[in-house]
């Protein structure tokens, strides 16, 4: 028996997720594990090493290179002997060398062939960033659509209570003589079509659940729940007017701290500093280019038929060294450099023009978000104030029809115009604490409520 608990102990350490799945998830966890599992996040994580491989190689390019080689030749026909005749000998050949070489200028194509890697590896830093942000933000709305949900599912719920309660009533009613068997069918209808919205509200519910288990990559959504914040009365909630709640916020004010926090503003940005690193690579072109090179080499040879020293001998008596400085001058080569440096210039502008569709769409979001949040606060107010009327004529209703002095198509418009009210604010007291959420995800805090 001890054995196969500890087996059961070692397989849910070995699956957290099988863990977790015992207790409701908070924002934050589902985040945090969604960016931990994420495919395309791994995607963006393997980018960004292949350019930190590639920021190596652009600083290892300054350093020299070393190769060997050996070679082994033979020769049949007619050659030149060693006194300087030709005759039909079979000779053969072996040669060794080592040689080396180091790049002392370049036009300065390595220093900016390193800037470039190294603003490729910043830019890639920055994308994996916005793609967990990206991530985040599917899964707070993911999450707040559960919520809404959660409410919608209650309300129904409290309404097949409110029905059920007066089909009782209304039984006992009938069976004394007091009411009609058309105001109880009545009243059972009403009770089916409410247990048929709760139905329809639990599947929603449970579809909206397997939304997010499959956003968070679990095996599946038995077991998952979120937690449900008490949002009662969120921060500004309670406010008087849309410009309390949103005191000292404007488009402007939160576009200008998005600009240093956004990642795919910083990533853009990197990019256009690495398109002026690239035209200044396509430059190099027309410098000249200077290098040193250096090597070791020896080799034997032996003709057919006629003496030859021995292997060593000839190896050690062929042995020579060599050092020599290279020089290369463009000239002309058919206007290529010429070309790339347009072509680089082109890019620059693109990216240029990339930059500000990227600040542009920024500032439409934040805008969209802002103007979002103002309306879902007015929505808010408005229908805190009808659900509160709603309740209070729901409630004079009901006392009306339990005294009979109201029937019952009164009491269940009365009662649907009640539970409308409830689903309005519920849906207006969300809306508004996710847009708010998202200005302040826009302004660099964690996204949360």
């Amino acid at each position: 028996m001890k054995k196969y608990t500890a087996i059961v102990l070692l397989y849910l350490l070995a699956h957290p997720a099988i863990q977790a799945q015992q207790k409701a998830w908070t924002l934050r966890q589902c985040a945090d594990y969604a960016v931990e599992h994420n495919i395309s996040i791994k995607q963006h994580v393997n980018n960004r090493e292949q350019r930190a491989i590639q920021l190596s190689t652009s600083r290892n390019s300054r350093l020299p290179d070393l190769s060997a080689s050996a070679s082994e030749s033979f020769s049949f026909g007619r050659g030149l002997t060693l006194d300087n005749t030709y005759a039909n000998r079979s000779t053969s050949s072996t040669s060794f060398s080592m040689g080396t070489s180091v790049p002392l200028f370049t036009g300065f194509q390595i220093p900016n062939q390193i800037k470039l890697s190294r603003l490729n590896l910043e830019a890639a830093t920055q994308d994996l960033e916005k793609a967990r942000n990206d991530v985040r933000m599917q899964v707070a709305q993911a999450y707040v659509q559960i919520l809404y949900n959660m409410e919608i599912a209650d309300v129904a719920h409290r309404q097949i209570a409110i029905d059920s309660t007066q089909v009782v009533r209304l039984q006992a009613f009938v069976d004394n003589g007091k009411a009609s068997l058309s105001e109880l069918s009545q009243q059972q209808a009403a009770l089916a079509k409410a247990r048929l919205t709760a139905t329809q509200a639990d599947n929603t519910l449970q579809l909206s659940i397997l939304s997010l288990s499959q956003l968070l990559e679990l095996p599946s959504p038995e077991g998952f729940t979120v937690v449900r914040p008490d949002v009662s009365s969120p921060s500004g909630l309670s406010a008087t007017s849309p410009a309390a709640a949103l005191a000292g916020l404007s488009p402007d004010a939160i576009y200008q701290e998005a600009l240093a926090l956004k990642p795919e503003v910083q990533a853009e940005q990197l990019r256009l500093s690495a398109a002026d690193r690239q035209i200044a690579i396509a430059r190099a072109g027309l410098y000249p280019t200077l290098s040193l090179s250096a090597g070791l080499q020896t080799n034997y040879y032996k003709t057919n038929g006629m003496p030859a020293d021995a292997f060593s001998t000839q190896l050690k008596n062929n042995f020579s060294q060599y050092i020599g400085l290279n020089l290369s001058i463009p000239i002309f080569n058919r206007f290529q450099t010429r070309n790339s440096i347009r072509s680089a210039r082109l890019d620059r502008e693109n990216q240029l023009l990339q930059f500000d569709n990227v600040k542009k769409t920024l500032y439409k979001e934040i805008q969209q978000v802002y103007y979002n949040a103002v309306a879902a606060n007015s929505k808010y107010l408005s229908s805190e104030t009808a659900a509160r009327s709603s309740r209070d004529a729901f409630q004079l209703t009901q006392a009306k029809y339990e005294n009979g002095k109201a029937n019952i198509t009164e009491f269940n418009e009365a009662k649907n115009n009640y539970l409308n009210a409830e689903s309005d604010l519920v849906q207006a007291r969300y809306e508004y604490l996710y847009q708010t959420a998202l200005l302040d995800f826009y302004r660099g805090k964690e996204l949360n409520f």
